[in-house]
């Protein structure tokens, strides 16, 4: 994999030279953002995958909500088997499937029963979710190259792990890296929002302290509540399962914190299947989980939210196994200064 990066290199300026141009031509409003009758708030990253924009859009969503808000969420949907708008929740009631709309809206949606929708066309997908559902305001998962609609609010998150990488061809640009556009566009962001998950809090490296010294920037870290049951939805507290020998599962873009966080809640993480991101799973992967979880003599399978909503449907074929996943939550450090910069923004 290493070698085949190494030999994309030469596509990195041509990536390079296409990004600078788009951005100049919003720049200069040769591209135009139209605006809809909702405040915006957008959440998106620099980098492929991984830096917890999910937990921060459900964050994000109730934080407005219980601040009097009438949020929605809206989100592209990837992964999903459907094309165009979809309707996912007119918060009374989910309305249609995991698989038609994507794994990382049907968790925002079960864990904030609010309005959401899906589409690839952000600016109409705004406006037919404010139609349908009378919101006010609007959490934009994933939008940060999305810049054809206006937002109130840019948000720009970061998983901390990746701003300590030494490793360049990881902060190089695509195809090689991992960067979708280079830390100069850091300079669109009303705020920067730096994800240590499970880790302790470290400070930025020096070379890359001139992208944010003008920036708000905040850190947040992720806080393991407990762990539920997939089929009963029973919830249990971490220390239930510290020592127990569980299979891990994950189809997420960086299993590493997932892994990391079982680790210090003292869950036995040695047996583990790691899927690619955003696996849709069949039956072929539940028949191997099953296997690796007798094989290896495990007392439970231990998951991830978003592993979870979409293996919940093969609950008859995991019905003789204790399958569970680990709830998270997104914290602030300073969570007071952060919400009124939230709300200063959009009022």
């Amino acid at each position: 994999m290493k070698f085949l990066r190494i030999i994309l290199l030469p596509l990195i300026p041509v990536y390079a030279f296409v990004i600078r141009v788009r951005n100049l031509f919003f720049d200069k409003n040769i591209f135009k953002y139209q605006k809809v009758n909702a405040k915006i708030i957008s959440v998106g990253n620099l980098t492929v995958g991984g830096s917890g924009k999910t937990p921060m859009v459900i964050y994000l969503a109730n934080l407005l909500n219980d601040n009097g808000k009438k949020t929605g969420v809206l989100s592209r949907g990837y992964g999903r088997k459907s094309h165009g708008f979809v309707l996912v929740s007119d918060s009374n009631k989910v309305l249609t499937t995991v698989d038609l709309c994507g794994d990382e809206i049907y968790h925002t949606v079960k864990e904030t029963n609010l309005p959401a929708a899906v589409s690839e066309n952000r600016v109409e997908g705004a406006r037919k979710l404010i139609l349908r559902t009378g919101i006010d305001t609007i959490v934009l998962d994933d939008a940060y190259q999305h810049r054809w609609i206006y937002r109130d609010a840019n948000l720009l998150l970061f998983e901390q792990k990746f701003l300590l990488d030494k490793r360049i061809l990881n902060q190089s640009l695509l195809p090689t890296g991992l960067m979708r556009e280079p830390f100069r566009s850091v300079e669109r962001a009303d705020a920067v929002i730096i994800n240590r998950k499970f880790s302790e809090r470290k400070e930025m490296p020096a070379a890359l302290n001139k992208y944010f010294h003008d920036k708000m920037v905040f850190t947040a870290y992720y806080e393991a509540v407990g762990l539920v049951d997939i089929k009963k939805q029973t919830f249990y507290k971490i220390e239930d399962f510290e020592g127990q020998k569980s299979l891990v599962v994950s189809g997420i873009a960086n299993p590493f914190s997932f892994i990391n966080a079982l680790e210090q809640t003292k869950i036995d993480t040695q047996n583990q299947i790691i899927f690619r991101d955003h696996k849709n799973y069949a039956l072929k992967e539940v028949q191997r989980i099953r296997k690796e979880f007798y094989d290896t003599n495990s007392h439970s399978v231990v998951t991830t939210e978003k592993d979870a909503v979409k293996l919940a449907k093969f609950s008859k074929e995991l019905d003789d196994i204790d399958i569970f996943y680990l709830k998270i939550k997104i914290r602030l450090d300073d969570e007071i200064t952060f919400k009124n910069f939230l709300l200063d923004k959009i009022n």
